[in-house]
């Protein structure tokens, strides 16, 4: 490493990144009670100006319009390639995209209008299929992609990342092969959101601070969910006064799966290449001179002092939410809607869960005919699962369909289909390797936990 300066910086300039931290902390990452339960302020806000929003006008219109836009933008682009999208820096990046994804555009914007309008057949505009992602899911995404493009810079534009990511590289790297950084990434969906940090490793992998293996592996192992949706899931079985046992169970084995899953392919086969050839992940490595805690703190204060003012700051907020709103929503609205339709009216996740019954069997889980068929309805959608075992007689394989729901992770219904809507490079078929991966990986641990307390 080149020979660096060691500096004495300012108050001031420690503030700088002190001071926006702590904010970004408290937003995103410090949990309150609210209502008998536990939320965080980012949460809290984004229902406020939904909320106030709809007040004026329907979301889902604003929602329309955003997919509408969308896909006009891309067909433009194909065809003409005109002036004012190649010269704007926004537009180009939201309209540049390939014959795939502007397809899936267009069947987005095709499902939206036939949802509104009850077109084509019921098995789309279904409430639990298209109008549940429409007015349910998207409704909710617009405002939380709202809140992240001017919440999550104070995460990452001011130094905390680079910080925290010097200490915690000890244990990240050796253990799971990923910068310490990305511990970051696993809080903030922890605590608030999963699609908050897809949409974090998603900005740090376009700045050059992931590769696209650690991109892949952080979106697809550490975009863990949230503890509020945990909730969700373990009262739909009515078991919430087990809620402590549960958690812990799928804490371990969402640690399990992060040890073994990068490993193997498809991740293990991800490349350490960067986006666009950019690398700026250089804070591994302390030099000569530093201690790891001077190192990490000229780190910050070095990124910090980089973010600008902030005119930057409000144009990188708007550029970050355009793109959620432009690149994303048609995203889940098509992929989303396709996969509850099949989930929903054909047989094909029972098909493929029927070689998990020899497995539960052996394990001994009761009813594991009818678990089998829900091992995989997850991948469209994470809370189908726990609906559908709330009328099993049996609290055991309750436990256990809930459990395997959470720690499979990745559901086309939304936090798949934002990463698929970004540029990380995940592609749908690993996708659902790696949610096969986790639940092979999964079943034996939360039932030898199951077994514990039924």
């Amino acid at each position: 490493m080149e020979n660096i300066k060691k500096e004495k910086f300012s108050v001031g300039q420690v503030l700088k990144f002190v001071i926006p931290s702590i904010l970004g902390i408290l937003l995103l990452m410090t949990p309150f009670p609210k209502d008998g339960g536990s939320t965080v302020a980012v949460s809290v806000m984004s229902k406020a100006i939904n909320t106030g929003i709809e007040k004026v006008v329907p979301i889902y219109i604003l929602v329309m319009i955003a997919i509408v836009i969308s896909t006009l933008l891309g067909i433009i682009y194909k065809l003409a390639k005109p002036s004012f999208i190649e010269n704007n820096h926004i537009l180009k990046g939201v309209s540049d995209i390939s014959w795939v994804w502007l397809i899936i555009r267009i069947i987005g914007c095709i499902l939206a209008f036939a949802v509104k309008f009850e077109l084509i057949h019921p098995y789309i505009y279904n409430g639990d299929t298209g109008q549940l992602i429409l007015y349910d899911l998207i409704g909710g995404l617009f405002t939380i992609f709202l809140i992240a493009g001017f919440v999550l810079p104070f995460l990452t534009e001011f130094g905390l990342l680079e910080y925290i990511g010097v200490f915690l590289t000890k244990v990240m790297r050796p253990v799971f092969k990923l910068p310490g950084r990305c511990a970051v990434d696993c809080v903030a969906s922890w605590i608030g959101d999963g699609t908050i940090g897809v949409a974090l490793t998603n900005k740090q992998y376009e700045e050059g601070f992931y590769s696209a293996r650690e991109a892949a592996v952080i979106s697809t192992t550490f975009s863990a969910v949230s503890i509020t949706f945990c909730l969700v899931v373990i009262e739909n079985v009515k078991m919430i006064d087990k809620f402590g046992f549960f958690y812990l169970t799928v804490s371990l084995v969402g640690i399990i799966c992060a040890f073994i899953v990068p490993r193997i392919p498809p991740l293990s086969l991800k490349k350490d290449t960067y986006f666009e050839g950019v690398n700026n992940n250089k804070g591994e490595t302390i030099p000569d001179g530093f201690t790891r805690p001077q190192w990490a703190l000229h780190l910050a204060v070095k990124k910090a002092e980089s973010e600008g003012g902030v005119s930057r700051y409000v144009s990188n907020g708007a550029k970050t939410v355009l793109g959620l709103w432009l690149g994303v929503l048609p995203s889940i609205m098509a992929i989303g809607t396709i996969g509850l339709i099949v989930s929903t009216y054909t047989p094909f996740f029972d098909w493929v869960g029927v070689p998990f019954k020899p497995l539960l069997e052996l394990l001994q889980v009761p009813m594991a005919k009818e678990a089998s068929g829900l091992m995989v309805v997850g991948f469209a959608d994470m809370v189908v699962p726990s609906l559908i075992a709330a009328d099993f007689g049996n609290q055991m394989t309750q436990f256990v369909v809930a459990a395997v729901s959470i720690t499979q992770l990745l559901y086309l219904s939304e936090t798949g289909a934002v990463i698929l809507g970004s540029n990380l490079p995940v592609s749908l078929l690993d996708m659902f390797i790696i949610f096969i991966e986790r639940t092979i990986i999964s079943i034996p641990v939360v039932v030898l936990f199951a077994h514990m307390i039924f």
